[in-house]
């Protein structure tokens, strides 16, 4: 939307700079822009006389600012004053006119934002770092996606720091960046006594002495804590599992006291880290917080290299302590350094007791060489290559974007080579699944926004703009944080020292077997099933139903939603000694699936037949309609900052990356519940329904199937199914649960969604739609998009 005053402001520093040497103008239609920040910039810089105009605010432009001692109040250069107040109303503050007074106006906007980036005001002057900020499109507010507890953080640095000659002021907008993350290793060194002159903001030897010599601990407190717990929030959350096995999460507060919630935080994130969980910040735990490669010396137990494995070298890895080895599946047409797996080398890794995980890489080195195209074509090619080697079913290939790819980079190529990537594997039967290699901006969105299960991240590449300001992601698997030559005798190869996350991804010891992930716990359901039948009473495939939910989904609340379970059959299966198994591994997808939801979800859809039309029921309640009704409960606990509920579901809703109440896998979990029980309602037992689904290749098109089998395959479908278990319920059952289950998230009271404005509300299902739509796309939906306007992705060429 047009500014009337910023297109003032643009008017005017056109019409007076242009036909000047080395002035560029800027779009005239009132939005601010860095277009128009770098015209304000050569305009200033030829008020100053400088020779050489440049769209950076530099040394020697801040140097002249300087000499003048900035913009004072008293400033007789009118077309500098006018240039302030541009850039002032283009910045978001109202600075009176562009009329070249420093007016009681503009000295406002002067203050207010010298306080929003944590100064302390002065009123006579902008100071010279203040002005080089004010031409900056940096923001100094909270902006969407930016939290006040960075903020704050962001302030202070502003404030303590901002004397320090190679200190330059930072946003406030309460988003950790590259320029944020440079200016707290910049605030390190000035306490550790690095010098004026050596304080660049790099991680190099004296800033690591030096932090070797600060080691904390509970209890202390000062400036390094302050620094500590810092860069702690800048890392966002550290994920660990509870002893249930599920995921959760600790964040840190900025504080000047190592206190239980630091110590408590920095266990987390130790475990996260795969660093000795200890709560102390040692220097490698110092060293993890600030650069993506942290402590390059690290231990690491597994490693990748382009080298053949051989007998010899993989029995040198092992001694050395390395359990794992990435090798590559291919080399690209025209390639010559002689990357792939030789015939015979994973005997070798296997005999040595060593575990090897697939890596696919063409090109990979540039923008252009990812597309929808290339991704499935790619896909194509390493299901080939990994079925020739004999890598077994469920293994993930890691596929490379070995570059620096920026965030605009990664919205319009990289997601899309991930989603043909997707559609390929899918399309040879979903074999094998997709990882992701890259930064870790890159593998944060990719395994976050194209489903992506494990990422194997390139810390090593420290200085990577997408590892500069960013958290590992939730979904790591392999950390590569140091390049060096292996020696085994006279034979020296190059390696890279590789960290694994216990518990993820950690490639196979083993191929040629016929198995999946999925086949344990379907043997465990056929023994179930057998011994329903052998009960003699009931349904065996609601008995197997009943024995999977009835520890977590047989209360009181769950049985007047869907009856009791057969506690007879309960104490029959104990007194055989099986215990119950809370998850299994989709064998498409590689996640982690609860069989307790799943065998909840199935059990409502099973008891109670599906209504017509766009009714609901307390089937569905049992499934998508809970996870919906506690969502909602979040998002209306956090509607004062996110009023928008389509942007919230987003944002939130069922993505791998974040933790809800109705995340990625409970959305797999409602259809799979949902598409199973229809199966077996169909005549299938409840053995050869779970194997059709995940074996046989029926999850390959799970959510395309649930769209239209439940919701009409149409977004319209779904808000009018999902309006009518939210806000037309006559189950009084199902009223009681919708007020006690978004009570329980959004706290109490929480507006019912019947209550709820319905333009309001019908943002929020559309949200919900929007999700369950971009699953169904992401299952082929971007091939068939791609096929309209491209041809087949199978016969394009790069």
């Amino acid at each position: 939307m047009a500014d009337a005053m910023v297109l003032k402001a643009q008017k005017w520093v056109n019409s007076t700079y242009k036909g000047r040497s080395g002035y560029n103008a800027c779009p005239e239609n009132g939005r601010t822009g860095w277009s128009t920040m770098f015209s304000l910039t050569r305009a200033l810089q030829i008020e100053l006389g400088l020779d050489t105009l440049s769209d950076s605010f530099g040394p020697n432009t801040l140097g002249l600012v300087m000499k003048r001692g900035g913009i004072k109040t008293s400033e007789n250069n009118k077309n500098i004053v006018k240039i302030v107040q541009s850039a002032f109303f283009c910045k978001g503050y109202h600075a009176g006119d562009v009329d070249g007074a420093f007016s009681i106006p503009t000295q406002q906007a002067s203050g207010k934002m010298q306080a929003d980036m944590g100064l302390p005001v002065q009123t006579s002057a902008i100071p010279p770092k203040v002005v080089k900020g004010l031409l900056t499109m940096d923001a100094y507010i909270v902006v969407p996606g930016g939290t006040e507890k960075v903020r704050s953080i962001q302030q202070w640095l502003n404030k303590k720091y901002w004397g320090n000659g190679t200190y330059y002021l930072v946003p406030c907008d309460g988003i950790f960046s590259r320029d944020v993350q440079k200016a707290l290793m910049k605030a390190i060194q000035y306490e550790i006594g690095v010098g004026e002159a050596n304080a660049t903001g790099n991680f190099g030897p004296a800033t690591q002495a030096g932090l070797k010599q600060h080691p904390l601990k509970q209890g202390d407190s000062g400036v390094f804590v302050q620094l500590l717990s810092a860069a702690a929030v800048f890392n966002g959350p550290a994920w660990y599992a509870t002893t249930s096995g599920e995921d959760a999460k600790r964040e840190a507060s900025f504080t000047s006291s190592y206190d239980d919630g630091l110590a408590s935080y920095l266990r987390a994130f130790q475990e996260f880290s795969a660093l000795p969980k200890t709560g102390n910040a040692d220097y490698q735990t110092w060293a993890q917080l600030l650069v993506s490669m942290g402590d390059p010396d690290r231990r690491a137990t597994a490693c990748d290299t382009r080298f053949t494995i051989t007998k010899s070298r993989a029995a040198a890895l092992k001694k050395a302590g390395y359990e794992c080895v990435g090798r590559y599946l291919d080399e690209e047409p025209g390639g010559t350094l002689d990357k792939p797996i030789k015939p015979g080398e994973l005997n070798d890794i296997f005999a040595a007791g060593m575990r090897c995980f697939p890596i696919f890489q063409y090109g990979a080195r540039k923008l252009g060489d990812f597309s929808y195209g290339s991704g499935y074509q790619h896909g194509l090619k390493a299901h080939e290559r990994a079925k020739h080697y004999g890598f077994n079913r469920g293994t993930t290939i890691y596929f490379a974007v070995d570059y620096d790819a920026t965030d605009e980079e990664i919205t319009s190529n990289i997601l899309q080579y991930f989603h043909g990537v997707r559609s390929a594997l899918a399309s040879q039967g979903g074999h094998y699944v997709p990882g992701v290699y890259g930064s870790r901006n890159v593998c944060g969105r990719v395994t976050g926004e194209a489903y992506v299960r494990w990422a194997f991240v390139s810390g090593m590449s420290w200085g990577f703009s997408g590892n500069l300001g960013f958290p590992l992601p939730k979904a790591w698997a392999f950390n590569q944080i140091k390049e060096f030559r292996f020696e085994n005798g006279s034979d020296v190869f190059d390696l890279d020292r590789v960290v694994h996350r216990e518990g993820a991804d950690f490639g196979v010891d083993s191929v040629n077997d016929r198995g999946t992930p999925t086949d344990g716990f379907i043997s465990y359901i056929e023994n179930l099933y057998g011994l329903a039948k052998a009960y003699g009473k009931g349904d065996p495939n609601l008995l197997v139903m009943d024995f999977v939910r009835h520890e977590k989904y047989n209360d009181t609340t769950w049985r007047t939603l869907l009856g009791s379970a057969d506690q007879g059959f309960i104490d029959h299966v104990r007194s055989k000694k099986v215990e119950l198994r809370r998850s299994f591994i989709d064998s498409f997808t590689g996640t982690e699936l609860g069989a307790e939801h799943l065998f909840a979800t199935m059990c409502g859809h099973y008891k109670i037949a599906q209504p017509g039309g766009n009714l609901t029921n307390r089937g569905d309640v049992a499934g998508w309609g809970g996870d919906l009704m506690t969502f909602y409960g979040e998002w209306r606990r956090d509607s004062d900052k996110h009023p928008d509920g389509r942007a919230y579901c987003k944002a939130r809703l069922a993505k791998p990356d974040v933790l809800t109440s109705f995340g990625y896998s409970d959305l797999i979990e409602d259809a799979d519940g949902y598409l199973i029980a229809k199966a077996v309602k169909g005549g299938k037992n409840i053995v050869d329904a779970f194997r059709a689904h995940y074996v046989d290749g029926g999850n390959l098109t799970r959510f395309k199937r649930y769209y239209s089998e439940r919701f009409h395959g149409s977004n319209k479908g779904v808000v009018d199914v999902a309006y009518n278990m939210l806000a037309q319920q006559d189950d009084s059952v199902i009223i009681a649960g919708i007020t006690y289950l978004i009570n329980s998230t959004g706290g109490f009271p929480t507006i019912a969604p019947g209550a709820l404005a319905y333009s309001k509300l019908e943002a929020f299902l559309l949200g919900f739609a929007d999700r369950l739509q971009a699953h169904v796309g992401a299952e082929g939906g971007q091939r068939a998009a791609y096929t309209m306007r491209h041809g087949d992705p199978r016969k394009v060429t790069k």
